[in-house]
């Protein structure tokens, strides 16, 4: 470029002298510039996946040079420094052209206007509705760009000048500018280097500012952002199971917040990352310097038609110094726990990155992960078995309720003797009323004297109550069952609702599928509610809430559950049908033990004689 020598990186930094060296350098420059308008569009277009005709014009540039250097991570940048000269100025014309880098993980598209990303591809992760990678790079417009900067607070404009670029290698280029930002005169550089293998990529931004004064706009000096929106595209009203969360990350405390629409707040805690998290994607921003982080903002303000951002943004703070260099490790991924565990030990990547505890990102049932891990490392175990997640899923299934039945037996036959129990307890309560440490003692000396534990039916219930909302965030959440098969023409993806009639309209409530194992569950629920009652005692003020457990609640399920991940419904099917089984089993044993209690109890009411009679 004429006259304005911005982060040549070669590793060697030139020695500038201001005689004829300076003149050389001059003339060369001049026919450098030349060739390049003549030449390099002809070679640089065949790499481009669009180009934007667009023109737009650069800050002037003066050619009274001396230069300033800075590091960063290794790499020297040398950075022309103009004088104030305002005469010497000259303009330069430069389009917006774009640039594609592909590795074996990714394919990505960078333009040259802001020096930003337009488009983010997973090769290894298709998108159902498309049949092409997975496009993390979603919702981008003129206004908002993945990775784009703006000068000062959070909810400042983006940078949308056309950066000189240089390609350094197949997979890293950097972008460079002179830029007039508050009345003050800077020069920005954004570098992006990118590794086979890594779902990592790495963004230096550099800042020289002429007057040497640092930057501050309002305790401020810019703001990085990922992408607008991540992908794949989803319709957040039908997809009730798809969800956006502003995610972060102090070292010790993790925090999530599932995003609403319209929202732009702060989050001014401190952070070593942080970033915006799917379901089965995520894109999280690492600073190598988290202490010069001013704050974390998240915003889902509505930029592009009706279709809300997620968008996460770094604000870093003022600074004093004449040149700054920030490193940001970016991963835009998979949100899978083999691939974030990669990035806790800097042995197991290409970049030397670890302690950051990046799996700590993952959708998790909280407390209850230790339990999540353990079935988890069960299922896979399976799967090597039987290399099917549906029916890994059956087995899994059958095998906790095979674990489980002792204490569903357990409990059922508390009940029973909770039924046992009820008369003389109510009869306790009457006699004793009035009295409460005599009604204590008398409900205790019941208890001895029957075997009856009140706690005997709880414990078992609230036991698999856990292992089933284990199982939930599991069965919901876990990226293996993403475009896992169970059934070709019924269930294709187990990450998403089973079809088996796309209509042309939509059913309220319901959507445009028609789906068949939203109605085989709720079929089996109420069977299985039916069985349960079997042979409990009818009557009582509490008929009415048994009858809506048994039918209201199952047709509630039904509209909440009908586009639930297949997976989970899969799950919910086979323990109804399991819980069926069982329960005819542990029926037909209570009805032998309530046969020999009865007995028992008339043999109590018999004289002596006769019960000598019913022994023989």
């Amino acid at each position: 470029m004429l006259c304005f020598h911005f982060c040549r990186i070669r590793g060697v930094i030139w020695e500038t002298q201001l005689d004829k060296n300076l003149i050389w350098a001059i003339v060369l420059s001049t026919v450098v510039v030349i060739a390049s308008y003549l030449f390099i569009p002809m070679f640089m277009g065949k790499n481009n996946v669009s180009e934007v005709p667009e023109t737009v014009s650069e800050q002037p540039e003066e050619l009274d040079l001396e230069k300033t250097e800075f590091e960063s991570e290794n790499n020297t940048f040398e950075i022309a420094e103009s004088a104030e000269n305002e005469d010497e100025q000259s303009s330069v014309t430069l389009n917006e052209e774009t640039f594609t880098i592909v590795t074996d993980k990714v394919e990505v598209v960078l333009t040259n206007k802001g020096g930003d990303i337009i488009s983010y591809k997973l090769k290894d992760h298709l998108d159902m509705d498309t049949n092409e990678g997975v496009q993390l790079s979603d919702n981008v417009s003129e206004i908002n760009r993945t990775c784009a900067l703006s000068f000062g607070p959070a909810g400042s404009s983006i940078v949308n000048e056309v950066f000189e670029t240089e390609k350094i290698d197949d997979y890293t280029y950097f972008f460079k500018k002179n830029l007039t930002v508050n009345g003050q005169k800077i020069s920005l550089g954004k570098k992006y280097s990118f590794k086979p293998g890594e779902y990592v990529f790495k963004l230096d931004i550099m800042i020289h500012t002429f007057d040497k004064n640092g930057l501050n706009i309002d305790d401020a000096s810019y703001t990085l952002r990922t992408s607008p929106q991540i992908g794949p595209h989803y319709n957040p009203k039908q997809n009730k199971y798809e969800y956006r969360q502003f995610v972060t990350y102090n070292g010790s405390k993790y925090k999530k917040i599932n995003l609403g629409n319209e929202q732009f707040k702060k989050n001014d805690k401190d952070s070593i990352w942080t970033g915006i998290a799917g379901k089965y994607f995520i894109e999280l921003v690492v600073p190598s310097s988290p202490e010069n982080i001013n704050a974390t903002y998240y915003s889902t303000k509505i930029e592009v038609n009706d279709y809300a951002n997620a968008q996460g943004l770094v604000e870093r703070k003022a600074f004093s110094e004449n040149d700054i260099s920030d490193t940001y490790y970016m991963y835009f991924g998979p949100r899978d726990d083999k691939e974030l565990k990669r990035y806790n030990v800097s042995e197991n990547n290409a970049w030397g990155l670890g302690g950051k505890k990046l799996s700590e990102a993952l959708q998790t049932s909280g407390w209850l992960n230790w339990l999540e891990k353990i079935l988890k490392f069960v299922m896979e175990i399976l799967y090597k078995i039987i290399p099917n997640w549906g029916a890994t899923i059956i087995v899994m299934t059958l095998l906790l309720k095979i674990i489980l039945f002792p204490l569903s037996k357990k409990q059922s036959l508390g009940t029973l003797k909770m039924q046992q129990v009820q008369p003389r307890m109510a009869a306790i309560q009457a006699k004793y009323k009035d009295d409460p440490k005599r009604l204590q003692l008398e409900t205790q000396k019941l208890y001895q004297e029957t075997g009856y534990n009140p706690m005997s039916g709880c414990l078992p219930m609230i036991f698999q109550f856990l292992v089933i909302f284990a199982m939930y965030n599991l069965f919901n959440n876990y990226f293996e069952f993403r475009g896992a098969m169970f059934i070709p023409g019924w269930i294709p993806d187990l990450s998403s609702g089973d079809s088996i009639v796309t209509l042309n309209f939509n059913i309220p409530l319901l959507g445009n599928q028609i789906r068949l194992l939203p109605v085989i569950y709720v079929g089996t629920q109420l069977l299985s509610g039916k069985i349960t009652q079997y042979g409990q005692p009818s009557g009582g003020q509490n008929t009415g809430s048994m009858k809506f457990m048994m039918y209201g609640m199952p047709l509630i399920f039904f509209f909440m559950f009908y586009n639930a991940p297949a997976g989970l419904l899969l799950y919910w099917l086979t323990s109804n049908v399991l819980q069926i089984v069982q329960q005819l089993i542990i029926n037909k044993i209570m009805k032998e033990k309530r046969e020999e209690m009865n007995g028992n109890q008339n043999n109590k009411k018999l004289p002596p004689k006769a019960k000598s009679k019913n022994r023989k």
